[in-house]
């Protein structure tokens, strides 16, 4: 707990208006199916702090974010890696009457479906984290944003690209092959300060049918990114890094209301600038969520059902196998059950079919809040990977877990 401590004790401005908020977790994990070389279980300590201060048009904001891993206290052989204090957010915001201005190190979050967001793009993934529940990286950027009266108009200047560090191989969700030993500096074509433009146009629509939408243009390094080795003609690998490549990127989501049922639409094109292992590719997401809400007590039950399509452009570049993408070709159906109580307790899960390698994902959470100040989240998730095709999740393994989230919030 002694990375827990350090945040809360650590010298804070003392300012009238200054806002504190966060909360503390305790997470833990069974993994009832698993190889046999990883831990069987996993206990971590979280901790997540946030400093908001405002005066007039200005806001400063931070958000740190720790965490303690069970078994990085024992010895070394045990380790998983998992132990960590990160900033995500630290970032000034300036408001005028129709334009804003932000400085600083931030999380954007994009996109409109359920299972999950495809263009959610511009924040890398942490690898040290569960991988079924995605904890972006900040990153440092300049935005320039113009208000209108039914949309926003940002144009986005990411400054650089992070690297992704990956636990140690004990730890289950370690996802390269044993005895590969990863390098956590990122490999770019243009080194990694080369900045990446990013404009964007969201807005709505004031109609019958109301349509949430936006359009993001990009110029600069992909979110999707591949591994080289150091093999030869004469030697086998032993060590993987991740290679990120220039890229001219088009992205838009939408969503879409018609009476109880929402529509949802996720899709981006991808131009990949000069790259000899990735080609230009596509990926699609579509998707709707019909209510039900004829329950006792204002419950309310949401029937989901999405699909996702990825395709890649040329044949002699790298497919959907070797960049570990595992949506490319799958139907999620699922359910979300919001019981509309004093706890905001509710339920989600459902099945991800992989149409192509046959392979399946199955996956319930359930979430309430007692004593105001407490969350309580359970979840079960079991992986059949495919028999036949060395897709990621073969790579992982048949896997099954539950874990129970207990956290506190102030």
């Amino acid at each position: 707990m002694r990375l827990f401590f350090t945040l809360m004790v650590s010298p804070l401005i003392l300012l009238a208006d200054l806002e504190v908020s966060g909360h503390l977790d305790l997470d833990s994990q069974v993994y009832l199916s698993a190889p046999t070389s990883k831990h069987k279980n996993s206990f971590t300590a979280k901790q997540t702090l946030e400093l908001g201060y405002s005066r007039d048009n200005l806001n400063i904001f931070t958000k740190l974010y720790a965490q303690e891993d069970y078994y990085d206290t024992l010895t070394q052989e045990e380790h998983n890696d998992r132990t960590f204090i990160r900033a995500d957010e630290l970032y000034l915001k300036y408001d005028f009457s129709d334009d804003s201005v932000k400085l600083g190190k931030s999380i954007e979050f994009w996109g409109a479906l359920e299972f999950r967001n495809i263009v959610d793009a511009f924040n890398p993934d942490d690898f040290r984290v569960d991988m079924f529940n995605t904890s972006k990286l900040g990153v440092w950027n300049l935005a320039y944003s113009h208000f209108t009266e039914n949309g926003e108009f940002s144009l986005i200047v990411k400054l650089n690209e992070p690297d992704q560090k990956m636990p140690a191989s004990p730890y289950v969700y370690y996802f390269l092959p044993e005895g590969i030993a990863y390098e956590k500096s990122l490999e770019s074509s243009d080194g990694t300060q080369r900045p990446s433009l990013y404009l964007k146009y969201s807005g709505t629509t004031d109609s019958e049918y109301p349509l949430d939408y936006a359009f993001i243009y990009e110029n600069g390094y992909d979110s999707q990114r591949y591994f080289t080795t150091n093999a030869t003609a004469i030697s086998a690998p032993t060590e993987f890094r991740q290679k990120a490549y220039l890229v001219n990127k088009f992205m838009t989501y939408n969503t879409l209301v018609v009476d109880a049922t929402l529509i949802k639409l996720e899709a981006l094109y991808v131009k990949v600038d000069g790259q000899e292992n990735v080609g230009d590719y596509s990926h699609i997401a579509f998707g709707v969520e019909h209510t039900l809400e004829n329950f006792e007590n204002g419950a309310a039950l949401g029937l989901i059902a999405e699909y996702y399509r990825y395709d890649t452009y040329e044949d002699d570049k790298y497919s959907d196998l070797e960049l570990f993408e595992t949506m490319q070709n799958d139907i999620f159906i699922g359910a979300r059950y919001t019981f509309n109580n004093e706890e905001d307790s509710s339920i989600v899960g459902g099945v991800v079919a992989d149409t192509e390698y046959a392979e399946q994902t199955y996956y319930m959470q359930f979430e309430s809040r007692f004593m105001e100040e407490f969350k309580v989240a359970f979840d079960y998730y079991y992986v059949n990977p495919s028999q036949s095709t060395l897709t990621a999740y073969k790579l992982l393994g048949k896997h099954q877990r539950v874990g129970l989230n207990v956290a506190w919030y102030f």
